[in-house]
């Protein structure tokens, strides 16, 4: 029996339409893992620094499901290959965690308390990427990390 897998896409800011949206409806459609992309907003206006962050995390948190694994998308995280991260996926449910929640900050990041939660802090790269298409990045990676663990030949070496 393969791995089942429940995750959750915590994310800063609303999605628009756009290619970016489609290509993560696109991996979302292909999984066989359950997965809930919910959206966050922080009063922008406000709030700016620290603060905003703050806010930010607080929200973030409020949507977190209880005992979810925790990765947190950030540029300070570590660098994992593809089989890395369907390994720590894996490990996750092998050690009794069915469910991860992975999410994704505002424009200044996230606040450091969040990260330091997190059971996982991972970086997609040194690069900054706009929030549109890690959504798009990460879905990719979170559909590529099942097939590796259903040894579906999708990701080759």
């Amino acid at each position: 029996m393969s791995l089942m897998l429940k995750v959750t896409l915590v994310a800063v800011g609303r999605a628009r339409s756009g290619p970016e949206a489609a290509l993560v409806e696109d991996y979302v459609r292909r999984l066989r893992w359950p997965f809930t992309l919910v959206e966050v907003q922080a009063r922008k206006a406000t709030l700016q620094g620290e603060a905003l962050k703050a806010e930010e995390a607080a929200a973030i948190r409020a949507k977190l499901p209880q005992g979810a694994a925790l990765v947190a998308l950030d540029e300070r995280g570590r660098l994992l290959d593809s089989r890395g991260f369907a390994a720590a996926l894996g490990g996750f449910a092998e050690s009794g965690r069915r469910e991860v929640a992975l999410v994704i900050g505002g424009a200044d990041g996230l606040a450091a308390s969040l990260r330091d939660q997190a059971d996982l802090v991972l970086a997609l790269g040194r690069l900054t990427f706009p929030h549109m298409l890690v959504r798009a990045l990460i879905a990719e990676q979170i559909y590529r990390a099942q097939t590796i663990l259903d040894g579906h030949p999708y990701h080759r070496d």
